[in-house]
């Protein structure tokens, strides 16, 4: 059995005896243990809690307290560590309900060109074990590393737990490792043992694996295809084993044939080597339904405000505003209007998005709200031509380029627009 110590990248084989409990070499008990272990090379690469552990390493009185990264009382949590965790906080979770949940956790506001620069770094490491790299988002990757090993004189696995342990050392993020035959088993093994996790799914253990899960734990099935396929009695992946592949199409369409053939572990999908960004969005499920215009106006600003940031940490602009809602009966539904110029800021991404919410005369409840900006280009063409049916955009844009200096400079609360506070 191919045995690794995650700590000092010792190799070894433990032949037929029990696995030791440390390393051979260090004595370090992180160890991994897989038949498959030096021959699988697709992995998935995703960082754990992020943002919070970049606020963490900048700033070190946060290391052992609970760290929630987000908006004010009435904002939402971006995503938080996992001390917060385990008092019950989640992403996405109104912050009032967080707080009560976790009292005592410190909050920070989102730093997106901080998270981008770091994320630049991550990269960078990255292309020096392989160019095959699918970035997800900031904190995420697949990797291929098929025929890596005699560049590099290691197997994959060596230099995946060589990559988070650099991470860790040189950068202060940690990351978890998903290693297996294909990206849809990757992206799951990744999340089996987080933080700072290494878990490995071969091709004689996929089956066995598979069968007792959640068809939940299948990459793109949402509440909406979920209850869909409980309606058809599917719960797991050993029921939609039972369905002839004709039926699942015939039932479900391309998502049918997409089921069936993950149910089996089958993913033929290649690691696409820079895969162009093709839109930047940010959406929140509530608690509960909302009706209220104002409120989901409130949430939509905060949503606003979060994409521009990303944009602009990723230099990009783009010319479509979207607007996503999806009801109380998980029906969704999307509106979106092409600019004359393409934009970044939160206020222009606002206003388009508000007006697309205002098409809708009687709403009705809705249980999440999204906006994102695609057709994307670089965020040199932004507000290029400006507006003319809104002379104010120009000088808008330019308080918000002094706004984003200020905060940057002192902090996020430094200045918060009214409508923030909805």
């Amino acid at each position: 059995m191919p045995g690794l110590c995650r700590a000092c990248l010792t190799s070894f084989e433990t032949g037929l005896a029990p696995a030791p409990k440390r390393c051979p070499a260090c004595r370090s008990p992180r160890l991994v243990f897989h038949p498959e272990l030096t021959n699988l090379s697709i992995a998935h690469m995703d960082c754990d809690a992020f943002y919070a552990s970049v606020e963490k390493r900048d700033h070190p009185e946060y290391r052992d307290v609970p760290l929630i990264v987000g908006g004010g009382m009435r904002g939402v949590v971006s995503t938080c560590c996992y001390i917060a965790r385990i008092k019950g906080v989640r992403s996405a979770m109104p912050m009032f309900q967080a707080l009560k949940l976790c009292p005592e956790a410190a909050v920070v506001r989102p730093r997106m060109a901080v998270y981008a620069a770091v994320s630049r770094e991550i990269r960078a490491m990255m292309e020096a074990l392989t160019p095959a790299i699918e970035p997800l988002s900031l904190d995420e990757a697949f990797l291929d590393l098929t025929g890596t090993s005699r560049l590099h004189g290691a197997p994959p696995a060596v230099l995946l737990a060589g990559l988070v342990k650099d991470m860790e050392a040189k950068l202060g993020i940690t990351g978890s490792i998903g290693l297996s035959h294909n990206k849809f088993l990757a992206k799951i093994a990744s999340d089996l043992d987080k933080p700072r996790g290494f878990s490995v799914i071969g091709h004689q253990e996929t089956e066995a694996f598979l069968l007792p899960k959640s068809v939940a734990i299948i990459w793109g099935v949402g509440a909406a295809t979920r209850l869909s396929l409980e309606k058809a009695g599917i719960r797991t992946i050993a029921d939609l084993r039972r369905w002839d592949r004709v039926d699942l199409i015939a039932r479900f369409g391309s998502m049918g044939d997409r089921l069936w053939h993950l149910s089996r572990g089958v993913d033929t999908r290649k690691v696409s080597r820079n895969e162009p960004v093709k839109s930047i969005s940010k959406e929140t499920t509530f608690n509960e339904d909302i009706a209220d215009k104002e409120l989901l106006k409130g949430h939509l600003w905060r949503l606003a405000e979060q994409v521009s940031d990303r944009a602009k940490a990723q230099e990009f602009a783009g010319r479509t505003v979207t607007l996503k809602l999806k009801s109380t009966d998980f029906a969704s539904v999307t509106r979106r209007h092409s600019l004359a110029s393409p934009t970044q800021t939160a206020d222009r991404i606002y206003r388009e998005a508000e007006l697309l919410l205002e098409s809708f005369k009687e709403p009705g409840s809705f249980r999440l709200i999204g906006v994102g900006i695609s057709d994307l280009c670089p965020e040199s063409q932004a507000d290029s031509i400006g507006d003319l049916l809104d002379p104010d955009a120009g000088r808008r844009a330019a308080v918000e380029t002094a706004t984003d200096k200020i905060r940057a400079r002192f902090g996020r609360d430094a200045i918060i627009k009214g409508r923030a506070l909805r």
